[in-house]
């Protein structure tokens, strides 16, 4: 009787096992259709959102210049802006350096933007003299996208303002807005359907540039080559875009396909090694959409794409912006100069922003509208890129720049274009740093995914059910395992004790 009770003993132990196992296997499967349908969410809905720096410093600028945080060249900070919101930062400056700072405004994904609104920058003196100051505007494309404006104080410019050492000013402020209007509330991107209550992510990067040893012209280079060259050829190699200068991706010569397309109301940011006396070309081509290759079906999208240029410190040099009526269709930088030191002294935008060697940084907008017409997409996109001439010596800077390396290109950065290393050799433009500073003042404490308010909605758009799960998961194996310890010395403790070990070696988590 003894031996029959074992036997059906163990019938029953491994009964209940096989219904706790079954438990278990049906919360793995719904784990794992979870996951499934979270991550099919997220690649059939909106556009990633923009990827800030990992080591960006939280601070909170000031409505007024008393209290202003001060910034730490070489360094990346995370803000924010909300509607008519105008906000004070500090630089100390001293006599012989030439300061960048940019700030790019990330509104959130869906937000309804008019195309005069923007961000504005502005660098004050102490007595609340203008050293210079851009907006950059959401445009044509009335598609809410990362903008990015930037200002200066650059020794030379004026003989009278901005010249000498001290303190000195950053203001950012909100420009454009418009009174919201009623009856075109429904529409994305109408004249006056501005959703500017909610506030704008902000990034500011800061680059302190040293003077020159030995001073020369101050007159720009009359003479350079500006006929469009022979578009690049070739089979495409296949490149991911990123989804911000710190994350955009490393691209040289040649023809450029990006993995998966672009999708309306995204931005993807790509970036290319340009060195002292080489001239950068691009071509941006659009890709036909599905079932509308004669153009006719869908209608025509006035201002689809947008493709901006942006120099190593994250200064605007210039912009293109075609339509779409989905046939193939491309958008083409002006010829632009070579790369040289005199370049910061002409009067155009575009000549002046080819002032640096280093990383420029091409950013790519599709407009939200497309979508209106063509469908979500993805839609083809090809970059044809051109870096003209060979490396030339640079200037002999008195000091180094901060952050190190951001004005010149390595073989490394050469290696990594080739490659597609977002990283890039390091040159990265004002991205590095830790998330703290001794020589940066902040009025905020680092803050993580807590303090993202995308980060947020995905958590609780797609945390909340898998989490559930996981503790039901996690609930069911500590009852099965108690159970099984229970039963396992009378149906022989060696060998269970060897499983059990076993398990925990593959599976548990390290202390």
């Amino acid at each position: 009787m003894g031996g029959v009770r074992g036997y059906d003993e163990g019938w029953r132990v491994m009964g209940r096992r096989t219904v706790w196992w079954r438990a278990l296997a049906a919360v793995g499967a719904a784990l794992c259709a979870t996951a499934t349908l979270t991550a099919g969410a997220t690649a059939a809905g909106t556009p990633d959102p923009y990827a800030y720096a990992e080591d960006a410093t939280r601070v909170d600028g000031m409505p007024s210049t008393t209290g202003a945080v001060r910034l730490a060249p070489g360094k990346t900070y995370r803000s924010s802006l909300r509607e008519g919101g105008k906000l004070y930062y500090r630089l100390e400056l001293g006599a012989g350096a030439n300061a960048y700072v940019s700030a790019t405004a990330v509104p959130d994904l869906g937000t309804a933007v008019a195309s005069a609104e923007g961000v504005k920058v502005t660098v004050q003196d102490a007595d609340g003299h203008r050293c210079s100051s851009e907006t950059a505007r959401f445009g044509p494309t009335r598609s809410p996208h990362p903008v990015t404006a930037w200002a200066s104080r650059q020794i030379g410019s004026d003989p009278y303002m901005c010249q000498e050492a001290g303190t000195y000013y950053v203001l950012v402020e909100r420009v454009g807005t418009v009174t919201p209007d009623r009856s075109t509330q429904g529409t994305q991107g109408t004249q006056g359907s501005s959703d500017g209550g909610e506030a704008w992510g902000l990034e500011l990067g800061y680059v302190l540039e040293p003077v020159v040893k030995q001073a020369g012209s101050t007159s720009p280079p009359e003479a350079w080559n500006s006929a469009s060259p022979e578009a690049v050829t070739g089979d495409a190699r296949r490149r991911k875009g990123g989804t911000s200068f710190t994350t955009a991706s490393a691209v040289a010569q040649g023809v450029w396909e990006d993995t998966d397309g672009i999708r309306a109301g995204q931005t993807l940011y790509y970036k290319v090694p340009v060195d002292w006396g080489q001239q950068l070309y691009v071509t941006a081509e659009l890709g036909s959409a599905d079932g509308n290759d004669d153009g006719n079906d869908n209608g025509y999208v006035g201002n689809a794409l947008v493709m901006s240029l942006y120099n190593p410190v994250r200064g605007s040099v210039d912009d293109a912006t075609i339509g779409y009526n989905g046939r193939q269709t491309s958008a083409d930088l002006d010829p632009l100069p070579p790369v040289r030191y005199d370049n910061r002294f002409a009067a155009d935008g575009e000549t002046s922003g080819m002032r640096f060697a280093g990383w420029y940084y091409l950013a790519v907008h599709l407009g939200a509208p497309v979508a209106d017409r063509f469908g979500d997409g993805p839609l083809g996109l090809t970059l044809r890129v051109r870096v003209a001439g060979s490396a030339a010596e640079g200037p002999d800077y008195l000091d180094a720049p901060e952050p190190r390396g951001v004005f010149e290109i390595t073989a490394e950065d050469r290696k990594a274009a080739e490659s597609g290393s977002v990283d890039g050799g390091g040159s990265g433009g004002g991205t590095e740093g830790g998330t703290g500073s001794a020589d940066a003042e902040t009025t905020g404490n680092t803050q993580g995914i807590a303090a993202d308010p995308i980060a947020m909605k995905l958590v609780a758009a797609g945390g909340i059910g898998t989490g559930s799960l996981l503790l039901l998961w996690l609930g069911l194996w500590t009852v099965v395992a108690r159970r099984r310890a229970a039963v396992v010395p009378a149906a022989g403790q060696g060998v269970a004790m060897t499983k059990r070990g076993r398990g925990r070696g593959r599976g548990a988590p390290r202390g």
